[in-house]
Order: C-alpha cells, then structure tokens, then sequence
C-alpha cells in the first residue's frame, strides 16, 4: 500500500472559527466552484470532493504569484530584523518563551534557527535554578520547546505541581492557561514517563468540562482547537495558516511577527507553486498518463511531500520525494489492480535485476513503468552523486526491492485468502507503505555528509524510520472501508484478540498511536544518532501526516484545504 492523502484540519471545528476567518472561507468557497471528481483510489474506495482548477495542468503551470518580486523579498528582510530586535530587546525568559512559540506556531521558526537554539540554550542551562520561580503555564511551555527543538529535559520539572500523593494538585484547575500548556507539554512524553501521562489524564479530564471559568474567547478556542488535535501532532503549515488568525487578536500580539508570518507564507507559496508545475511537467514527459489503471496522485503526492519539509531551502527534498511517491502509487495501482500474479513476480526479478534488459520478458504496460522506475532513480542518484561523491544507486535498488517484494506479499496473499499474523503484516507494512523509502531518500538530501555509520542504522530500522512508517500503515489501514476485500491490520487484530467489534479493533489501534508517539518523542531527543536535525523534523512530519489522517477519518478527505496550502495567498494588511 502506498502512502495515502493526508487531512488537513485547518477549518474542521466550527466553534474555533473566529466570524473573520468564517466570512474569508465562505468567500473563498463561493469563488471556487466544487466539483465531484473520480480519483478511482483504491485505498479509499470513494469520490473526492475538490476545487476543479486545483486539479487541472494547465491551469497548475500557468499559475503566477506576485510574490515573487523583489519588493517582497526587501520588505521580509525588513521585518526579520524587527523580529530578531524583539527576540533580542524581550527581557525574562518566559517573554521570550512566548515569543519563540507564536514563532514556531507561525511558521516562521526557520528564519530564527540561531536565536531561538540561544535562547533554549540558556533555558536548559538554567532550568533547575528556575523551577521555583515557574508557573504552571512557563514551566509546561519550556518543556514543551525544549523537547520539541530535541533538548532532553527530564518530565521531573513537575514534581513542584503534585501533592505529596504523586498526584496534579486540585487547584491547578482553575489556572485554565497553564492547564492547557500542559496538555500540550504532555503530548511529548516518553515511554515509561508516569508524570507525563498523568499530566495528560489531568489536564485532558478538567479542559473537557462545561464551566472552565471566566476565560477569554481566544483561549476557549485554544482549548478546543488543542482538545480536537494537539499541537503537537498537527501539521505544521496547516497550523500555521490557522493560528495566524487567532494570533491577531491576541493582546500581546507583535504586529511585525504576524506580518512577516503573512508574507513569508506568500512567498513559500509562490515557491510551492513553482515547484508543483515542474512536477506536473515531469509526469506529463513521462508518459504513464496512457495506462488507464493508473490514478491521477500528483497533487496530493507533492503536497505529502511539501507537509514533509515546507521550508524553501529543501526544495530537492520535495521534488525527489514527490517523484518517488508518484512512481510508489504506479507500482502500487499496479500490484493491487491490474498485474497477474505471474506478471508481478516478473516485475520484481526485474527490478532485482536493475538492468534495462531486464524488462524483455515483461508485458508491455510493465515496460513503461519499470523504464520510468529505473530512469528516474538514475537521474537522483546522479544528482546526489555530483553534490556528495556518493553512489546510492545500492542502497535505490535495495529499497525498490523491498518495496516491491513487499507488495508480491500482499497480492499473494489476497489470491490465495491468506490471513497473517500480526508480526508478519507488520514486518511486511515496514516496507509497503513506503516510508522506508521516502524517509531513505528524505536521509541523502538533508545529510551534510553521507555517512556509513547513518546508512548502517537506516539499516537497522530505528525508532526515527520504524515509527513514522508504523503510524502510515495503521493510519491507512483505518481508512479502509469496511466493505473492501483487503487485509488490513483491522482484520487480523479482530481475529488476534477475539474481538468480534470493529469499532473496538480501531480503539487498540489508536492506543497503539499513542505508544508509538512515545517512542518517537525519544528518538527525536537521543544525543547520539548520526542523523540530522533537518531529517529528524522529516521524520516527525511524516508521523504528524499520519496522525491527521488517523484523526480526520469521517468520509471526507478534506481536500480543499490541502489545495488552499498551495494556491490560496493570504491578504496582507
């Protein structure tokens, strides 16, 4: 199974729709004209309601933003210097905790790298000295930014909030700001940690009730907006575009952040645009648009890519990533829908093979897909060639085989009505949803060096690369519909644990969620892993797509939002 189409939750909960921001989408929706097109997903087994141009080529190629001009280039210069002047001129380290958080939440984190790792820095050199002087909302959004940037620091700056039974105290209750934090803060607990998941239990039980007090309108649609998704787990540009809203009638709101955010995400979007239309381009020149059983994935695969790394400088992480998911939803239509099962071991020797040659026995709408299996590999590979001195071409092939491999599993499976374990559908899923792969490739293009020793642990399937790909299968497998004949990890927990009620089958799932955020949140801040911050923040991306699609599972995939991330500017003031 391939990676499948993330949701975007930027204007799912009505009560957290300011009336500005209500009136701006149903102007947009008015403007737009939806129409219901086929995507003939098998995965999804459903039409898709979406904006007819977002899907259009021509319309997608011809697209110019103004955005581009040198004016705007100057004018977010200007407003970068204000906003290093503020960072600089805040006194106290929760001001500038305040100001690093709308930053990140902004989507503006990227520009401030240097000053915001000074500040948190400072913060955990000082962290213990502190503790008294915290309350609950400071010491839950330090430890929040901390863990978050990949500081290690330990869930025991807490201790000064429970009673003498290890519990929360009772009057923290009424302190619905910290409380919040905390909920947040929890969010990025590890495996084992009590205080944490204790913290969430806490914080989740008492923001849910009625009364919360007096509390301002902003804060109650925190709250909800937290409660529905937490920040943590939600995709960083959507979040972005819909804090920006709420963060202009904050009180404490800093009009040079919130205009540099809203140009800044014109700009990346004129970026975004650009690079969409060369990718429409390319699948164009290839020519697979001739194989009917093929879906149209190219939008919804670019914008995987661009919820992956958005920023401008990982423009190359986008296009490799995009090209190779688009190739993985060709093989992937290929082995589900319309390969023999004879035709499919032949295509997985020849891809074994990696040879041109090797495609002489295959049919021929296998001849076109493995040429531009194996073409567009070479050109990556040459590309990383030319910038590292390093031949990947083992490690391309390597991956596709298992990819491949995997998917022979799956069709042998279905024909013969083979139910697996638990264990081997996992085992199987590490490769067949396609993280392996994409996250590898995602490795060379943020790496400084290629090393032998980071080769060698992507080998050894750690936490960085097991989580994200664990989270894709569960989060696919739970948007099967339940008459499809498919084997999903659904099924074979039913069967496993005697559980006769889907609905219960898809709890344990969401628990196993849970776990695995755990274990990821712990990879991220490990002092010693020869990979990058860039590609940790890949990984972690992929595992907040994920989770979006976990969460938003009601029928309809949302794609309007995910058209308005590339397409729809915002009106600056």
């Amino acid at each position: 199974m391939a990676l499948r189409l993330i949701s975007f939750p930027l204007f799912r909960n009505e009560k957290c729709m300011n009336l500005k921001l209500r009136h701006s989408l149903l102007r947009c929706q008015s403007m737009i004209k939806i129409i219901r097109c086929i995507a003939s997903d098998q995965n999804i087994g459903q039409m898709i309601s979406c904006p007819a141009k977002f899907w259009d080529s021509a319309y997608i190629k011809s697209f110019e933003s103004a955005y581009k001009k040198d004016l705007y280039k100057i004018r977010a210069e200007e407003l970068k210097a204000n906003v290093r002047k503020l960072l600089n001129e805040l006194v106290g380290p929760s001001a500038k905790l305040e100001l690093i958080d709308a930053i990140e939440r902004l989507g503006v984190a990227y520009h401030f790298e240097a000053e915001i790792n000074g500040v948190l820095d400072n913060v955990i050199t000082n962290v213990r000295q502190r503790l008294s002087e915290n309350d609950l909302h400071t010491a839950a959004l330090q430890f929040r930014l901390l863990r978050k940037n990949g500081y290690n620091i330990p869930e025991d700056i807490f201790e000064a909030f429970q009673d003498e039974m290890g519990n929360f105290k009772a009057c923290l209750r009424e302190d619905v700001k910290g409380m919040l934090s905390l909920y947040e803060a929890s969010h990025l607990g590890f495996g084992g940690e009590t205080i944490m998941d204790k913290a969430k239990d806490f914080t989740m039980t008492h923001l849910k009730e009625p009364g919360k007090g007096n509390i301002s309108p902003n804060l109650a649609i925190k709250v909800a907006h937290s409660l529905e998704v937490p920040l943590h787990w939600r995709v960083i540009r959507a979040e972005a575009r819909w804090y920006m809203d709420i963060y202009g009638t904050e009180e404490n709101m800093k009009p040079a952040l919130l205009a540099l955010a809203k140009l800044d995400y014109n700009m990346v979007q004129a970026t975004h645009q650009k690079e969409l239309a060369n990718i429409v381009r390319w699948w164009e020149d290839l020519g697979l648009q001739s194989l009917s059983f093929l879906r149209d994935r190219v939008m919804i695969n670019f914008v995987w890519s661009l919820a992956m790394a958005f920023e401008p400088r990982f423009a190359r992480v986008r296009e490799v990533i995009s090209k190779l998911l688009i190739l993985l939803t060709v093989l992937d239509d290929m082995y589900d829908t319309r390969g023999s099962l004879e035709e499919l071991e032949l295509f997985t020797d020849a891809v074994e093979r990696w040879d041109m040659k090797a495609m002489e026995l295959l049919p021929q709408y296998m001849k076109i897909c493995y040429m531009a299996l194996l073409n567009t590999n070479s050109l990556i590979g040459y590309e990383i060639l030319k910038e590292q001195a390093y031949d990947i071409t083992g490690h391309q092939k390597k991956t596709w085989v298992q990819l491949c491999k995997a998917y022979l599993t799956e069709a042998k499976w279905f024909h013969q009505g083979y139910m697996p374990t638990s264990e081997e559908y996992l085992d199987n899923a590490m490769y067949s949803v396609g993280a392996h792969m994409a996250l590898l490739n995602a490795y060379f293009l943020t790496a400084n060096k290629i090393t032998k020793e980071a080769l060698e642990c992507v080998e050894r399937l750690p936490d960085l690369i097991y989580c994200p790909a664990m989270m894709c299968r569960f989060a696919n497998d739970l948007g099967i519909i339940t008459d499809e004949q498919k084997i999903c990890s659904i099924q074979i927990y039913m069967k496993e644990l005697s559980i006769s009620d889907e609905v219960a089958a898809r709890k344990h799932i969401e628990q196993l969620f849970t776990e695995i955020w755990k274990k990821m949140n712990q990879a991220a801040t490990q002092a010693h892993h020869p990979f990058s911050k860039p590609f940790i923040n890949v990984a972690m991306n992929l595992c907040r797509q994920a989770q979006c699609i976990l969460m938003f599972q009601d029928g309809n995939l949302d794609l309007d939002n995910l058209m308005s991330s590339v397409f729809e500017d915002i009106p600056l003031d």
